[in-house]
């Protein structure tokens, strides 16, 4: 069968804009991979590096006329372009199946799909629409059972979604007609070495990675595992990859699950990526890379031996940073190349991380972790990502996260309004307390203060992140880092010195326009977008 993969032309998040560098979407290739083991003619579609606007792929998904479309998201910020790419494949190539996955989908696939009753019992929202099966969690082994079923009448794969035999693949949601069935869920795969390496050679690989500065040239994304030992109430990149079930009421009860790749089949990836395609920086997109020691200093002793002199990025866990770094681990991280972490530090108190059930960083986890990185490991780029907002949040208790960020000396201070992801607490309470609408996701930009304090409003709350930034953002701070004596340091400040300077621009003139919107940064909409 023909299946496309698309990944559509979508506005800019300002970090990461047209001109700089764009981040090669994991997913794609990873479920193309598996797709192409039993045969199918598999292509993707990545419109933001291939500058292709909604005109251009609106013809080009006409010629290619597929049996299976497929596209997904897992942050509701872009959730409305994905649903105007099913919208168009309904009207234009009305024969093809249409899938959905990730994050988003998973978590809010009741809502995405027509009338009718979960067969487990659940209550099912809205008319038939533009999607017709969305896959529940991991994707790859799904996937391939669903195309093996959608097969089976290869002139017309949608008589597959009302004669019934789609009710045995696990995983999956679907429309059947006028009712909406939910199957049995599907674990979760054990060994992720059993995987196929991820389809590169489906995608412009000579598109990615072309900022000279962000992250450092000819970068690509990676990921050696997937999931995570903890259950973050503000975090839903968890619950995708979580071990899944169903209570009676219909509901998903998920447990958390964190597997990786073995150090050599993550290391095989790599030189692939190092030798075939050029590929000299890694971007880690897992969200936890460190959890297990054995793998780091396995992986680490790996690259130390080869023949490779990357440079890395990765999210790393606070509380095992301290604990790699007493055994020594954490020093061959950084001899293997580990040039740019990004910690999630979050809030000054440890109540505060109680509440957000993020108590392994309790006892000031997340500070320690970044004054062992500024101690002993000075060529490292330093990202702390820190929440404001909450619900308790007042001007004195913002005040104490500024000047405890101000304290570690991070490189980059990243502050973000809490955001109630769907799949999280967080969003089950701010829907069922009216301090969200259900279904309009369009400041979900982790930059748009979404949600009122009880002692904030939201203006009061985007005001203040833009005079923390601009605090961070100055003269002093600029100077420290590109008079750095490490070039990845020195770049990385360039970069950051250059896309802030570009909003700070931007914010003045919403500032001095009266009808401008209510956001605290807005994103960037590319000149081809419509094209």
């Amino acid at each position: 069968m023909r299946v496309v993969l698309v990944h559509p032309p979508r506005r800019y998040w300002p970090y990461v804009s047209e001109g700089d560098n764009f981040m090669l979407p994991q997913a794609l290739v990873a479920l193309a991979a598996a797709a192409r083991l039993d045969g199918h003619d598999v292509r993707i579609l990545d419109c933001m590096p291939l500058h292709l606007g909604w005109r251009s792929l609106s013809e080009l998904i006409e010629r290619l006329d597929p049996d299976v479309v497929g596209c997904g998201e897992n942050h509701a910020l872009y959730v409305d372009e994905v649903l105007k790419f099913f919208r168009l494949c309904r009207e234009r190539i009305p024969r093809a199946v249409r899938v959905a996955g990730g994050a988003h989908f998973t978590n809010l696939w009741r809502r995405y799909l027509g009338k009718g009753a979960d067969r487990q019992g659940g209550p099912v929202e809205g008319e038939p629409g533009d999607i017709d099966v969305i896959v529940i969690g991991e994707g790859e082994v799904t996937f391939r059972a669903l195309l093996a079923e959608l097969a089976e009448n290869p002139a017309d794969p949608r008589t597959a979604l009302d004669d019934g035999s789609l009710a045995d693949v696990e995983g999956i949601a679907f429309q059947a007609g006028t009712e909406v069935v939910r199957t049995a869920p599907r674990a979760v795969v054990p060994d992720l070495d059993t995987l196929p390496l991820p389809a590169y050679d489906l995608v412009p690989m000579d598109l990615y990675g072309t900022s000279r500065l962000l992250y450092g040239a000819g970068s690509t994304t990676i990921h050696h595992s997937r999931g995570c030992t903890s259950q973050c109430t503000f975090c839903a990149w968890w619950t995708t990859m979580a071990d899944r079930t169903y209570g009676p009421d219909g509901r998903a009860r998920l447990r958390p699950r964190w597997r990786t790749r073995s150090p050599e089949r993550t290391l095989e990836e790599m030189e692939w990526l190092y030798r075939r395609w050029g590929r000299r920086s890694f971007v880690f997109v897992d969200a936890s890379w460190n959890i297990d020691p054995r793998f780091n200093e396995a992986f680490s002793d790996l690259v130390i031996r080869s023949r490779m002199n990357p440079t890395w990025f990765a999210f790393l866990r606070a509380d095992a940073v301290l604990r790699d770094a007493q055994t020594g681990v954490l020093e061959k991280m950084v001899r293997a190349g580990l040039r740019h972490v990004c910690i999630g530090v979050e809030r000054a108190s440890d109540e505060d991380l109680a509440s957000f059930h993020k108590t392994h960083y309790e006892g000031g986890a997340g500070g320690e972790s970044i004054r062992i990185f500024k101690r002993r490991f000075p060529e490292v780029f330093l990202q702390g990502t820190f929440i404001v907002g909450v619900r308790e949040e007042t001007p004195e208790t913002i005040r104490r996260q500024v000047d405890f960020a101000a304290s570690l000396g991070i490189d980059f201070p990243a502050f973000h309004p809490i955001t109630p992801v769907p799949g999280t607490p967080i969003y089950e309470e701010a829907v069922a307390k009216g301090w969200v609408e259900e279904g309009r996701f369009e400041d979900f930009d982790w930059l748009t203060p979404v949600l009122d304090s009880e002692h904030m409003t939201r203006d009061e709350i985007a005001d203040a992140l833009y005079t923390m930034n601009r605090r961070f953002a100055n003269p002093s701070w600029l100077a420290r880092g590109l008079f750095s004596p490490y070039r990845y340091r020195r770049d990385m400040y360039a970069w950051f010195a250059l896309v802030s300077a570009r909003m700070a621009v931007d914010v003045a003139r919403q500032r001095m326009n009266p009808f401008r919107v209510e956001h605290y940064e807005r994103l960037v909409t590319p000149r081809w977008y419509e094209g």
